[in-house]
């Protein structure tokens, strides 16, 4: 046996994915799953806009197209793995869940706009500020630039962190890796624009769907996360229940709302997509005033409460399995 009984395979590989990725971050590799799901989805639907089908029949079948076909890549790639030898099996899930989630790598980007904001470099804050965000940054300011920042942070802690997280532990590296798939796919063709609006919209549902119970998970996590950093505790979990579904995404509002309430500021407000300015609600009390102080405890805020989910996530496995022994 290569693992205990008390110590399974599934535990080995998370851990060390998650370690792996806070030392290591993601890697900047043209053959990185993520980014070869992203080709995936631009030649399918380069295909199915060859084809005389009306955008919402195309866009379900982008969706169920690119869904089902990692499912069973990613499925058949540890079948292989297995057959080959037990350790490969071990080797090759670790990596597929290392490459599905990103800690590092959002707090790295983070701390690039703040190290330009530090230096008064307005310009090239924006322009580290574009590689993370969809809206519009040419003309932030630098209030804007932190507030739009800490949005990121907030909405990456479920994305990029929890809900990776939440399908390994409930399907191992296949799920993990389908739902990277869904996620790309929002991130993608998901827009309200007039080329995505009809063409993105089952990718979008798929995205709510699938970041649902994640998202809800957050409401109790970041606020623990928060009370661990000496932060607005209660603040934090009043906030996410009272203000998490002012959001127009029915999950991004709730991890904003906490991440808010645990700040003590303000986020959403107008931002502009494209030309289009959107009238996004305000989330949060305002009673501080957004300071790159803020922008730093965010990101305590997002890595305790990556930490807290993957040992209570390991905690959980550890129970079931000892249930099902019994």
């Amino acid at each position: 046996m290569i693992m205990s009984d008390s110590f399974s395979t599934i535990h080995f590989q998370i851990i060390a994915a998650f370690i792996l990725d806070l030392i290591a971050g993601d890697p900047q590799w043209r053959f990185h799953p993520v980014r070869l799901i992203g080709k995936f989805i631009n030649y399918l639907e380069y295909l199915l806009r060859r084809l005389p089908l009306p955008e919402r029949l195309m866009g379900l079948f982008l969706a169920l197209g690119v869904v089902s076909g990692v499912y069973i890549i990613t499925y058949k790639i540890m079948c292989f793995s297995k057959q080959w030898s037990p350790v490969c099996e071990v080797i090759v899930g670790f990596v597929i869940i290392y490459f599905a989630i990103s800690i590092k790598c959002l707090a790295d980007e983070a701390k690039k706009v703040i190290s330009m904001l530090r230096v008064n470099d307005i310009r090239n804050a924006r322009s580290m500020l574009s590689r993370i965000v969809g809206r519009d940054t040419a003309d932030l300011n630098e209030e804007q630039i932190m507030r739009a920042c800490i949005e990121t942070v907030a909405e990456g802690c479920v994305d990029g962190i929890l809900s990776p997280l939440f399908y390994c532990f409930i399907g191992g590296p296949v799920a993990t890796m389908t739902y990277r798939a869904v996620n790309t796919l929002d991130s993608m063709v998901g827009y309200k624009n007039e080329k995505y609006r009809k063409v993105g919209w089952a990718s979008a549902r798929l995205d709510d769907i699938a970041n649902y119970i994640p998202a809800r998970l957050s409401a109790l996590f970041i606020p623990a996360a928060s009370f661990l950093c000496g932060y607005g505790f209660f603040q934090s979990l009043r906030m996410a229940f009272r203000e998490g579904g002012k959001h127009e995404s029915p999950n991004s509002g709730i991890s904003e709302a906490a991440f808010a309430g645990a700040l003590e500021v303000q986020l959403g407000g107008p931002s502009t997509y494209g030309g289009e300015v959107v009238d996004k609600p305000y989330i949060g009390d305002n009673k501080k005033q957004i300071t790159l102080k803020s922008l730093e405890m965010a990101l305590r805020l997002m890595v305790v409460t990556s930490v807290l989910f993957l040992v209570s996530g390991l905690g959980f496995l550890l129970i079931v399995k000892s249930l099902v022994r019994m």
